[in-house]
């Protein structure tokens, strides 16, 4: 049986890192991570494409732009309050706020920074602006099944059978 490669309705699964441009390593899975290729799966445009016709086993380094991958940074999507307008317990770098505006709209923040009695918080993906560079180790080809195509979701069964 000739090697399966990555071509739509397959399910893929794979193993990453990403880089920086000065080769700093920001982020790591070893654990792999599975989507229906071409089944508008939720990974970046760019590495889907990138990864089309690879079998198991192929390493594949893909770099993109902040276009291509989560966005220019953008300055309007921080604010900075006074620290004592700020719960107690959002007042450490790192955590995680929703805030929803006049709208309805509902957004992740991430408390930046603490300086001098104030606190900023940032929407922007923690990868906003950054040119990264994945790399990228398949690890599993197999057929998608008919739910896990139209869906473009994994199934948690065996051989995409739903549970």
């Amino acid at each position: 049986m000739p090697e399966q490669r990555i071509i739509p309705n397959k399910v893929v699964h794979f193993t990453y890192f990403i880089v920086d441009q000065q080769g700093k390593q920001l982020e790591r899975s070893d654990v792999p991570i599975g989507y229906v290729h071409g089944a508008n799966s939720p990974i970046l445009p760019k590495i889907g494409e990138s990864l089309g016709g690879h079998k198991v086993g192929d390493v594949i380094e893909i770099t993109l732009s902040p276009e291509e991958g989560f966005g220019p940074y953008r300055e309007e999507m921080t604010f900075t309050d006074e620290l004592s307008n700020v719960p107690a317990e959002f007042r450490q770098i790192g955590t995680q706020v929703e805030m929803q505006n006049d709208n309805g709209d509902v957004r992740q923040f991430r408390v930046a920074a603490i300086t001098d009695d104030k606190l900023t918080l940032d929407g922007n993906h923690p990868l906003a602006g950054k040119t990264l560079t994945f790399t990228v180790t398949i690890t599993e080809i197999r057929d998608a099944s008919t739910g896990e195509i139209a869906s473009g979701q994994l199934a948690d069964g065996p051989d995409g059978q739903l549970q």
